[in-house]
């Protein structure tokens, strides 16, 4: 939803990086001394207990947004959309993949995926606090509000459930590029049967919604709460920005339609035979191709095995003169490779493609098909591009 800039690693789940983004330290703060006076007043507790119930409140509620967000990256996974990673920052969390879905199902069963996840938690931690404390002290607890003296489980669960609750009606608002506006572009271009009218229709509410917000920040500026007026302003602005962003990006998408990685790659690459020996595989390649750190593998019937690169297979060859190829490419994994049908946008933001320079283009049964290199891709971008 938002460029967050650099972000630190925490984990990985599901083979999906989690990191975080400087700026998140900042809301983690706010978070903690914002609601550590409050729950010394609910709980009856002294500022060490208020603490760390403040802390342990703050991993849950990010925990969640984690949740929220591995929900649209599991979705999209299954949509066959690369997932580069999630990471939290000053607003929130975001997913972040490589390309736009390519149906209106797919679209809305990524963005409802979040919301799914949300009410999910709302549902579990709901039943544990009615089952901990009972609808009456559930509800204060959560709201806190009501007679001091809750206990700590009761009130994590119970405030748990408010965050969410918040999360997931925030989300909902039908304004792009929140949840509910994706769903809402999901709708339309179902209609419509056109993504970029559907983009252009559901960003054009996401930037009133935007004004709404920011006007609403100036407003509690001025009453007096300059913190949280703020806050709404800036959110409202960068809402407002990420729309008008999709409006660009959808006419830079619609630029790009019908060309595929066929319609660019090298369809005649250089290529070792997996069956060639190390030593000879560095003679007649990486000596000859001084300029080359890395070249396709393929095995008789032109599968693709993988990528040998120069300075394992100089090592084979001084050690192991005899061993085959295809033992030695990337770890046996075919990295870098690509279906030759895959629409060209969807390339754009490959981790592969940077590190590599070049993606191998397959077939559906993995044949290496051709080569498409950083350099024809921005070939074909500025021939679409400059075309009228």
């Amino acid at each position: 939803m938002f460029g967050t800039g650099r972000s630190y690693q925490l984990a990985h789940l599901f083979g999906i990086r989690i990191g975080v983004n400087a700026s998140w330290f900042i809301v983690l703060f706010l978070f903690i001394y914002l609601f550590q006076g409050q729950f010394r007043d609910t709980l009856d507790a002294s500022d060490t207990v208020a603490f760390g119930t403040a802390l342990v409140a703050a991993v849950l509620f990010f925990g969640s947004i984690v949740l929220h967000e591995l929900g649209h990256a599991l979705a999209a996974r299954r949509a066959g959309i690369e997932v580069t990673g999630i990471d939290l920052f000053l607003f929130g969390g975001v997913m972040k993949m490589n390309r736009d879905t390519d149906s209106p199902g797919d679209e809305f069963r990524v963005a409802v995926a979040g919301p799914l996840a949300t009410l999910a938690i709302i549902l579990v931690a709901g039943a544990l606090a009615l089952a901990l404390a009972g609808p009456a002290r559930f509800f204060d607890a959560g709201t806190l509000t009501g007679d001091p003296g809750v206990d700590v489980p009761v009130l994590l669960v119970s405030v748990l459930v408010g965050f969410n609750v918040l999360l997931l009606v925030f989300n909902l608002i039908p304004a792009f590029p929140l949840d509910g506006g994706r769903i809402a572009r999901a709708a339309i271009w179902k209609l419509t049967g056109d993504r970029a009218k559907a983009t252009r229709l559901a960003a054009r509410v996401g930037q009133g919604f935007a004004a709404l917000l920011i006007g609403f920040g100036i407003y509690t500026a001025l009453s007096g709460d300059t913190f949280g007026g703020v806050w709404y302003a800036v959110l409202g602005y960068l809402l407002g920005s990420t729309a008008r962003s999709a409006v660009l990006q959808s006419a830079f998408t619609e630029r790009l339609e019908g060309v595929t990685v066929a319609d660019v790659m090298d369809a005649e690459p250089v290529t070792i035979p997996a069956a060639t020996h190390a030593e000879q595989a560095y003679e007649d390649y990486f000596l000859r191709y001084q300029g080359y750190d890395w070249f396709a593998v393929v095995e008789e019937d032109g599968h693709f095995a993988g990528l040998a690169h120069r300075e394992r297979l100089q090592d084979a060859g001084a050690t192991e003169p005899q061993r085959p190829v295809r033992e030695l490419v990337a770890q046996g994994e075919a990295e870098g490779q690509i279906r030759a049908d895959t629409p060209l946008e969807a390339v754009l933001g490959s981790e592969p493609l940077r590190r590599l320079g070049a993606l191998m283009a397959v077939d559906a049964d993995g044949r290496l098909r051709g080569v498409v290199t950083v350099e024809q891709v921005t070939r074909a971008l500025h021939a679409r591009l400059t075309t009228s």
